[in-house]
């Protein structure tokens, strides 16, 4: 598949491979339609925002392959992967992406828990006696 541009995508533990390839628009995630992987509309219009931006449309099939974390890292993680492949398919969409804040990796990540505490900050109710 000489026309296939691949990127991953990345967000808190979430980890997405996105392939886009010539076509009419077909968008899967895990196989699934993008509209039943994540059911709510304002969360499949931040995936799809890359697209709005390049104003690419329904020129390209998306196939996402994710896994990890919960459904907002996922759906930040093939937004990221979208548009780094975007970028591959024409270097001149690199900087509308960039001045939307597309091609930024979110690097917020889960803090640590702590020994000795309940939890990253909280820490175990204190007894003076």
């Amino acid at each position: 598949m000489t026309n296939t541009f691949q990127a991953v995508g990345r967000r808190k533990e979430s980890i997405a491979r996105v392939r886009l390839v010539p076509g009419s628009g077909n968008r899967t995630v895990n196989g699934k339609a993008i509209g039943t992987y994540f059911p709510r509309e304002t969360v499949v219009e931040g995936v799809l925002k890359p697209f709005d931006v390049t104003s690419t449309g329904d020129r390209y099939d998306v196939y996402a392959n994710v896994n990890g974390g919960g459904s907002s890292g996922q759906a930040g993680a093939v937004r990221l992967g979208i548009a780094r492949a975007l970028v591959k398919v024409d270097e001149s969409y690199r900087k509308p992406l960039k001045q939307a804040g597309l091609l930024t990796r979110d690097p917020r990540m889960k803090e640590r828990k702590k020994p000795g505490q309940k939890g990253a900050r909280k820490k175990f109710q204190f007894s003076k006696r």
